[in-house]
């Protein structure tokens, strides 16, 4: 479960960060600390929904 975990990650961590980074550009801030913060921020917390995804993904089929 780890490897399909990391090769979510690189999906969802740039979704997540190129998300928070637009937020952070539209709502004004376009200097270089406020866009590595928000780059950051979703790195961060893109692992646990990487994990809960991948869990999802692995998790025991259920009956329709």
């Amino acid at each position: 479960m780890f490897r399909l975990a990391s090769i979510l990650y690189s999906l969802i961590s740039t979704t997540v960060a190129g998300s928070l980074i637009i937020a952070a550009l539209v709502a004004g801030y376009d200097t270089l600390i406020p866009i590595v913060v928000a780059a950051a921020i979703g790195f961060v917390v893109s692992l646990p929904i990487s994990w809960f995804v991948a869990r999802a993904l692995y998790g025991p089929a259920k009956p329709a």
